[in-house]
């Protein structure tokens, strides 16, 4: 969504130059810039994290849910973000006020969860805002898992040999090492 912005606020400038001037050496120069704008934004790598198979062959790895870590590990079959009860209140939600009026069965068996919505999940690099998660009542579950609600919203993920590669979006990348930058100073 970004990157068509960027495109259309370019083209609206490269316009603007050629009504505003009308001197070709400077449309010209004008078109140079915004073609080497786009190139420069474009040869961004996504971001990228690279998890290693475990042991037991899960891939694990420690999220920062709304600033806080906590252990996750990666469920392809699970719809949504789920987190235990335990976890949902060390990362201060609100667990008094929740409902459990969703039917979901886990490995363990058949539970009831409640709806809410995770402020900010960070895996590595790689931010989501906004996103659906269920939390399962004390004892229910043992690990946290990133279910779909956090995987569909990346570019693209994959297991090669014995690495599981999540790739975001290079509009992220910039944002994020904006982020970063300001978070060190």
């Amino acid at each position: 969504m970004i990157r068509v912005l960027l495109v259309i606020a370019m083209l609206a400038g490269t316009a603007g130059a050629v009504v505003a001037y009308g001197d070709p050496a400077k449309i010209a120069r004008a078109g140079n810039t915004v073609a080497k704008m786009l190139r420069q934004h474009s040869l961004e790598p996504p971001p990228a994290v690279q998890i290693a198979r475990g042991k037991a062959g899960e891939f694990a790895l420690h999220a920062r849910i709304n600033g806080v870590k906590a252990p996750m590990v990666i469920d392809t079959g699970a719809t949504s973000v789920v987190l235990t009860w335990e976890t949902a209140k060390a990362i201060g939600l609100p667990i008094e006020m929740l409902e459990y009026n969703v039917e979901l069965e886990t490995a363990g068996g058949h539970t009831k969860a409640a709806r809410l919505t995770i402020d900010r999940l960070s895996v590595g690099g790689l931010v989501e805002k906004s996103v659906p998660a269920l939390v399962v009542p004390r004892g229910q579950l043992r690990t946290n898992l990133l279910g779909m609600s956090f995987l569909d919203r990346l570019e693209s993920w994959g297991v090669r040999a014995d690495k599981l590669m999540l790739h975001g979006y290079p509009e992220a990348m910039a944002s994020n090492s904006k982020r970063a930058r300001a978070a060190a100073n």
